[in-house]
């Protein structure tokens, strides 16, 4: 049998080493995209969090007059920061308080930061404390 006719069975080397490659490169970029879809949904998770509380203590001045208290800030919504701020009506708000509460929280190395408002009757506001704004 001469060389000319001879065939060639299987699969060269070079073929099996860019198969694996290939396979790698496309591992690696859905393990990346799967961190990627990680961090997103812990940023918004805590963007959730952070409405949450923001709008339970206002619900509970609204309603009550008074804010939530810091225990239970921090039992309900552990590692977020809650701030009140409270300062006079303008214009045809006058008669009324507005009241704007801020809730911090961090997500891997981003700051997640909501501030939420809302103006309240004057008697309503009298027991919320005032805290240092930044």
């Amino acid at each position: 049998m001469s060389g000319k006719y001879r065939k060639y069975g299987g699969f060269l080397w070079t073929e099996a080493a860019v198969a694996i490659i290939v396979m790698g490169v496309i591992l690696v970029s859905f393990a990346l995209l799967l961190d990627g879809f990680r961090k997103f949904n812990n940023y918004q998770l805590v963007r959730q969090r952070c409405i949450a509380a923001a709008g339970a203590q206002l619900d509970s001045i609204t309603t009550t007059g008074e804010p939530i208290r810091d225990e239970d800030i921090v039992r309900l919504w552990p590692k977020l920061s809650v701030s009140i701020k409270k300062s006079p009506g303008a214009g045809q708000w006058q008669e009324m308080t507005l009241v704007e509460v801020t809730a911090c929280g961090r997500s891997f190395n981003n700051k997640v930061q909501v501030r939420l408002s809302r103006y309240i009757s004057q008697d309503q506001t009298q027991a919320v404390p005032v805290a240092e704004g930044k």
